[in-house]
């Protein structure tokens, strides 16, 4: 190997390790990762008992922190929340009347999603997979699936799940849940439950 060739192998090693070093950063991490809204994930989070990963990851996943998203099937807000179900919380939990018409903005859509999330965790006796199977499927499916034992609950005995949206919908928020703790976790004071 020559003199100028063994350096260009070289440059190209460091350079690669520099880029390696870079991307595996807190920094570009937490770029790629942004937890948006922080403060209202965070009061919710406290509010409702709830890790504020998950309701981040599930943000994340639902609208990507978009305020103005409608999914195809009409649901809407931040934590894309159907218009029934966001009304049957607002009912349940005596939210003000006002919510009604506020539904796209993020402290709206954070405390109602929060509050349904803990609602769900309740049905669901913590089960952190089966709360994400019933805010996506519904808590009525999922409660039948549990019984009939369709699925036990478990993220290991996910792909047994009867929607593969629902599925790919749990391996999702898991998937940002675990990147949030790991970039966010130490500063947070918050750590993998």
């Amino acid at each position: 190997m020559s003199f100028w060739r063994k350096k260009r192998v070289f440059a190209l090693l460091l350079l690669t390790f520099v880029i390696f070093l870079f991307l595996s950063s807190t920094y570009v991490g937490r770029m790629l990762y942004p937890i948006r809204y922080e403060q209202e994930i965070r009061q919710n989070a406290v509010k409702y008992d709830l890790d504020p990963f998950l309701v981040a990851a599930v943000i994340r996943v639902e609208s990507n922190y978009l305020t103005e998203t409608e999914s195809k099937k009409g649901a809407y807000g931040m934590m894309q929340l159907m218009p029934d179900t966001a009304n049957w919380i607002i009912d349940k939990a005596r939210f003000s009347e006002e919510f009604r018409n506020r539904l796209n903005d993020p402290a709206v859509s954070i405390e109602l999603g929060s509050w349904y999330l803990n609602w769900l965790s309740k049905q669901f006796n913590g089960n952190r997979i089966a709360v994400l199977a019933g805010y996506n499927a519904g808590h009525g499916k999922v409660s039948r699936w549990l019984q009939e034992n369709e699925w036990d609950g478990t993220l290991q005995n996910a792909d047994r799940i009867p929607y593969g949206e629902t599925r790919h919908y749990i391996q999702r928020v898991m998937y940002y849940y675990n990147k949030y703790e790991k970039l966010y976790g130490e500063e947070w004071g918050q750590h993998a439950a």
